[in-house]
């Protein structure tokens, strides 16, 4: 099979793991990068992206977000006659992403409380898709500078105010160290220790940190089911110990106290960093157990064989768990 991606450019773009994975699994693969394209040639672009797609002739083209620069009469001309899929990404629908999703008519989404919500915006086929782990880029760090050595490491967006509660409890208990875009606005209370980290900055934070944490962005997110972030394959597929939020069915993903560990409250997130940074044999045990266990089942190689056949993840029946 020969398969274009549309979308963004750059190595660490998650279309570039896209690739990566179509390459791995014995496909032909070109990524055109829309994005850049639109920048550089302006109006242009949407010529250059169709000869770039077309000249490779694809069985089979996938879009992310970006594709949409290239315009949507150019778009519905190249998918005429050919298999397509969209795969998004992000937690929040935008009109441009219920666009193209129409103009494609496959989406697969790594959020599994939209499906009905495409569905009723007039996408019959949806299916549910999560990200997963680049062997290529997710994996341990050889060595962890000073300054990101912590007990305790959230990266992520730091305009979202619901995730206070839990860095707060952490932070009261253990040496916390908080990192990513949008920080600027944070109360000063919370310890935030720089901006973006990406790359092999990013796998030396995880490494430096005895526990790298997760939080929602939102209170849905915690309400979702299967609800995981692109943080949580990262941090297991960079050898990290990941401690996240607890949703219904997140064990089907990853086992708690077998390949990471879950909290159910902001106090039992505290609770957990303290007996882990007591037990750091039992902490390296599950962190190895967790990156093995993503590379073996959680990998965009993975990913790309379900979408590529036409399928999306199943995750299986719904668990009953006490709270």
């Amino acid at each position: 099979m020969r398969v274009v991606v549309l979308g963004a450019g750059g190595a660490r773009k998650t279309e570039a793991s896209i690739a990566r994975a179509v390459r791995a699994l014995g496909h032909g693969c070109r990524l055109v990068n829309v994005v850049g394209w639109t920048r550089y040639a302006g109006p242009l672009a949407p010529r250059i992206v169709a000869r770039l797609t077309d000249g490779f002739e694809p069985d089979f083209v996938l879009l992310t977000r970006h594709a949409i620069l290239a315009g949507e009469p150019t778009l519905r001309a190249l998918l005429l006659g050919r298999e397509a899929a969209f795969w998004y990404f992000d937690a929040r629908p935008k009109p441009k992403v219920v666009a193209l999703g129409r103009l494609v008519g496959r989406v697969y989404l790594t959020y599994l409380a939209q499906l009905d919500w495409y569905r009723a915006a007039g996408i019959d086929d949806v299916r549910f898709l999560p990200q997963g782990v680049d062997p290529a880029l997710d994996r341990p760090a050889s060595f962890a500078p000073p300054d990101v050595r912590c007990d305790a490491s959230f990266v992520g967006s730091g305009q979202y105010r619901y995730r206070d509660s839990v860095l707060r409890a952490v932070a009261a208990v253990c040496r916390l160290q908080l990192r990513g875009p949008g920080w600027e606005d944070a109360p000063p209370d919370l310890p935030v220790a720089g901006g973006a980290v990406h790359g092999r900055r990013l796998r030396q934070v995880i490494r430096g940190a005895a526990v790298s944490l997760g939080a929602s962005a939102h209170p849905a997110q915690d309400a979702d089911r299967a609800s995981a972030s692109n943080r949580m394959w990262k941090i297991l597929g960079c050898g990290g110990f990941f401690l996240g939020a607890h949703v219904p069915d997140i064990d089907l993903f990853a086992e708690d106290g077998r390949h990471c560990a879950w909290y159910r409250s902001p106090a039992d997130a505290a609770e957990r960093v303290r007996h882990y940074l007591a037990a750091p044999d039992e902490r390296r045990r599950i962190a190895e157990a967790g990156r093995a266990h993503a590379l073996a089942h959680h990998t965009y190689a993975r990913r790309l064989e379900l979408l590529l056949a036409g399928r999306g993840y199943e995750l299986g029946t719904p668990r009953q768990t006490s709270v």
